[in-house]
């Protein structure tokens, strides 16, 4: 026995079209400044638990995809805070810059991410 759905004629397999929305929603992360990436994530939560197959895969991938990241820019934010801090002293300037430019990265690497994963799930291609 496979865990493939069953396909009916006109339809989806059960909750493609939610992780089809989750993942637009996080390529729109740098436009949105970051807000259509918390409803994106309320989507891949409702729709994680009727999901089965590769649609199950893939909102599972974007939920430690967001957490991966969240942390990740929790760091960066406090490496900005801190560098902030000391630049008044005129050494933390560089630093500042470092941690902007990481929190820049970790930005584009979410939608980099996310794109990928859109196209894998266009395609039916497990992540």
């Amino acid at each position: 026995m496979t865990d493939a759905p069953e396909f009916t004629a006109g339809r989806e397999p059960e909750g493609k079209v939610g992780a089809l929305i989750a993942w637009a929603l996080f390529i729109l992360s740098i436009p949105s400044a970051n807000v259509l990436v918390l409803v994106g994530l309320v989507v891949s939560y409702v729709t994680r638990g009727t999901a089965t197959g590769v649609a199950r895969q893939h909102i599972e991938a974007q939920i430690a995809l967001f957490w991966s990241v969240f942390w990740w820019t929790i760091a960066a934010w406090v490496g900005i805070a801190i560098s902030a801090a000391a630049s008044v002293i005129l050494i933390g300037i560089p630093f500042l810059l470092l941690f902007l430019l990481i929190w820049f990265l970790l930005s584009v690497w979410f939608t980099v991410k996310s794109v990928l994963g859109l196209i894998n799930l266009l395609g039916d291609k497990p992540i």
